[in-house]
């Protein structure tokens, strides 16, 4: 009997304990339709972009990516779509998995017209649960995610159904980005 009466007050003392332990925060999954992560970090001017600040102002376009040779081949039709939107109240972020001097050097060669951040260590991706880069996220003002592009798509087809995307969010003509930039490459040619 005294062993089962322990037994009982053993279990009912290891249950209140674990009953005491806080409660951990619910992962929410990072989905069309769902909030945008909580999410800060600092731009190239050491700026701390915190993102539920930019989305309570307007959409916002945030790419994570690189400077590889495909990402680097997408980034003039991203530098359109910013061009062409924001006006409409979008606000583009990049956020390079690069060195910092690697990048800052990028960005001035590359005439990067948007905000951009540097995270090396690679936690926006995590905070965004992906690991494909780039990845794109539009967020709509407000914090909802509206879309969610990943992979590089150097032909410009993947930022001409993002432009046309944003578009409906800023409630505006789409913009068709890959012409226009296709056609500044036959320009300069």
């Amino acid at each position: 009997m005294n062993r089962l009466l322990s037994t009982v007050l053993t279990a009912a003392v290891l249950a209140g304990a674990a009953s005491a332990d806080p409660p951990k925060p619910a992962t929410t999954k990072v989905e069309v339709g769902a909030p945008a992560p909580v999410f800060k970090i600092k731009d190239q001017s050491g700026k701390v972009l915190d993102l539920a600040e930019l989305t309570a102002k307007g959409p916002v376009l945030l790419r994570l990516t690189c400077g590889c040779s495909g990402c680097d081949k997408e980034l003039g039709y991203f530098q359109a779509i910013h061009e062409a939107y924001k006006g409409a109240g979008l606000t583009s972020v990049a956020v390079f998995r690069e060195p910092d001097a690697k990048v800052a050097a990028y960005a001035k060669e590359k005439k990067l017209n948007m905000l951009y951040a540097v995270d090396s260590k690679g936690e926006s991706w995590k905070t965004f649960q992906t690991k494909t880069m780039p990845t794109n996220f539009l967020i709509a003002k407000g914090g909802r995610i509206v879309s969610i592009a990943a992979g590089c798509d150097p032909s410009g087809l993947l930022a001409k159904k993002l432009s046309e995307k944003i578009a409906k969010t800023v409630q505006t003509e789409a913009v068709d980005v890959k012409a226009k930039v296709d056609q500044n490459k036959k320009e300069k040619k």
